[in-house]
């Protein structure tokens, strides 16, 4: 029988608002968090600092967001799809209104995303004063929505999926829903530098250390090329 004391130790990060105590090991479910944490901030200093005739800086900036707008949307849809359906029929009233509201609020974020996505392109063909400053504000907005709904969804949801889902359970909603269904070699190259950059030091050592050799090799490969397109597209050192 599993008892607290098998439980493993759920990874913290910065910015994080929780980890629940429990069975299921959720990092691949942090560590993503704080991808989408750490992608918004940068976005957002470096819409306000980017002029707005710099046309090659956009156009890295709009081809950067398309990767971390992918990401997000597979992530909020496999949980739409596989992970709150499957604790909706599990939780008593106060749990669904969780549950009902963690689909709210990715009904929320979504057009706040197309239209900072419709910001970048067009600020990437065509230097426009107005459509940069509506832009700033439009990924102000997309920061502080996400991170009410990250904090609430740390909080309140991955509590309920510690007291209703098996270990066995959740590796097989990862498998189905959050794993890559198309290309996954190519996703996981270009997600893992990604999904590595930026963390705590003792975090990337901790990761680094449970990781197949495969995967240790493919971040070494890749990261030099993820951080050199950082630091051309934000403009600042990334490491």
């Amino acid at each position: 029988m599993n008892t607290t004391t098998d439980w493993p130790r759920q990874l913290q990060l910065p910015g994080q608002a929780a980890a629940p105590p429990g069975p299921v090991e959720l990092t691949m479910m942090y560590l993503m968090h704080h991808a989408f944490r750490r992608d918004l901030a940068a976005f957002s200093a470096a819409a306000a600092a980017t002029p707005a005739a710099d046309r090659d800086r956009w156009r890295r900036l709009a081809r950067r967001w398309r990767l971390f707008a992918t990401a997000l949307h597979h992530h909020h849809s496999a949980e739409d799809a596989g992970l709150w359906p499957l604790l909706l029929s599990r939780v008593d009233a106060a749990g669904q209104q969780v549950l009902t509201a963690m689909q709210d609020e990715h009904a929320e974020i979504a057009p706040i995303l197309e239209s900072c996505a419709a910001g970048f392109t067009a600020l990437a063909a065509t230097a426009d004063e107005d459509t940069r400053a509506a832009l700033v504000v439009r990924v102000v907005a997309a920061k502080e929505s996400l991170a009410r709904h990250l904090a609430h969804e740390e909080t309140a949801a991955l509590t309920l999926v510690q007291q209703h889902l098996t270990v066995a359970e959740w590796k097989r909603l990862e498998a189905q829903h959050f794993a890559p269904s198309e290309r996954p070699a190519r996703t996981m190259l270009a997600l893992l530098p990604w999904v590595m950059h930026q963390l705590p030091e003792a975090a990337q050592q901790r990761l680094v250390a449970a990781a197949p050799m495969a995967r240790r090799a493919a971040w070494l490969l890749t990261r030099p090329g993820f951080e050199g397109r950082e630091r051309r597209a934000f403009g600042r050192r990334t490491g």
